[in-house]
């Protein structure tokens, strides 16, 4: 009686417990390998144009050009290079109105004074900045003495007076010029020629 008893209480069991669904097949599937990273591809930049190709030819004359607006002067720099010597100013924003002027001699007024200055050499360029300050942004020195150089014998900050920049270039010979800016950095440059006079 005991086994029959047992019997029974296996069958209840089961009848009352959870009925369990056979194991489910797994179907390998064809694997594409390791999932690749997302690729990204950046859209074709142009280079800037580097200086010194595509530049304006030198001319005996007086230069001027720029655009409409204001900027302050960050920094003044000369650099002796083949065929020329370089002066640049560079600014925060777009260079703004300029005119570069020849003259015989390296005789500048200097600031509103009406007094002038003597720069070393024999003859002279002037280069002036309307609606430009360097009061606040200007770094570096205001005065470049470089005896060495052909023609660019010294740079000199002969104003900054009411929205007025000037510079004045003290040269060792009379020569041809060229003036033109460049963006990212903002730079007004100035090309005097060591080959021409």
């Amino acid at each position: 009686m005991r086994a029959t008893l047992v019997l029974c209480l296996s069958i209840l069991l089961a009848a009352c417990g959870p009925t369990l669904a056979p194991d489910a097949a797994v179907t390998p599937s064809d694997s594409p390998g390791p999932a690749s990273a997302t690729r990204i591809q950046q859209p074709p930049v142009t280079p800037p144009t580097p200086p010194g190709t595509n530049l304006p030819a030198f001319a005996c004359s007086d230069a001027s050009g720029g655009k409409t607006g204001v900027a302050n002067v960050v920094i003044a720099r000369v650099a002796e290079q083949s065929g020329y010597d370089r002066f640049v100013l560079q600014f925060d924003s777009a260079v703004p109105s300029y005119t570069v002027k020849r003259q015989p001699t390296p005789v500048f007024p200097f600031g509103a004074s009406g007094q002038t200055i003597t720069l070393s050499g024999t003859s002279g360029v002037l280069v002036q900045v309307f609606s430009a300050t360097g009061a606040n942004t200007f770094t570096g020195p205001t005065d470049l003495t470089h005896g060495e150089y052909i023609v660019l014998k010294e740079a000199r900050q002969t104003e900054d007076f009411e929205g007025h920049i000037s510079w004045g270039l003290g040269l060792g010979k009379a020569a041809c010029l060229r003036a033109f800016t460049l963006a990212d950095p903002a730079r007004l440059v100035v090309d005097l020629s060591t080959t021409t006079g």
